[in-house]
């Protein structure tokens, strides 16, 4: 007797996951749509002294606060004036809420792990701990990030310490 499975049920390449996208200068990148709690418009952060060049600020979320970091300088890039359209992508990382400062955010895409590859290596790469792999939608080309390794945990401890003694 022959057994029949459907492949499509059984095919890792069929799962898909979801990424809201967003600009740093005029390149796309992505995150989990999973780790993302909430995108708000710019406002004033309060800022910290002795704080990372890239943390700007921390901002009160509800009664939580939420330091901010500006990816631009985090990935070391040119620092850009906020307009109407930078946003505070809030993402929630073992708990903890970190907002991530970006251009503009873009669409929520779904991408299949056919889509998804590593990123390709090479001598004297910059901030690529934060980089998770690669995804493709037609022509477009997006750099998916780790919120992970990009909220780093001791900064985080840095910053909530430092906004209590202030």
């Amino acid at each position: 007797m022959e057994t029949v499975t459907n492949d499509s049920e059984n095919n890792v390449d069929d799962a898909e996951e979801q990424y809201l996208t967003f600009k740093l200068v005029d390149q796309d990148y992505g995150i989990e749509i999973l780790e993302v709690q909430e995108i708000k418009g710019w406002s004033q952060v309060t800022p910290l002294p002795n704080s990372p060049e890239y943390i700007k600020g921390v901002l009160n979320l509800r009664g939580t606060i939420v330091p901010v970091i500006d990816l631009r300088l985090r990935f070391n890039l040119e620092a850009a004036e906020y307009d109407s359209f930078t946003v505070i992508v809030v993402v929630n990382v073992g708990g903890r809420l970190a907002g991530l400062v970006v251009d503009s955010v873009s669409d929520v895409i779904n991408l299949k792990n056919d889509q998804r590859c590593d990123t390709p290596e090479f001598e004297g790469q910059i901030n690529r701990q934060f980089i998770e792999g690669l995804g493709q939608v037609g022509e477009k080309l997006f750099i998916l990030l780790n919120a992970e390794k990009l909220v780093d945990e001791e900064v985080l401890d840095a910053v909530s310490r430092n906004a209590d003694e202030n």
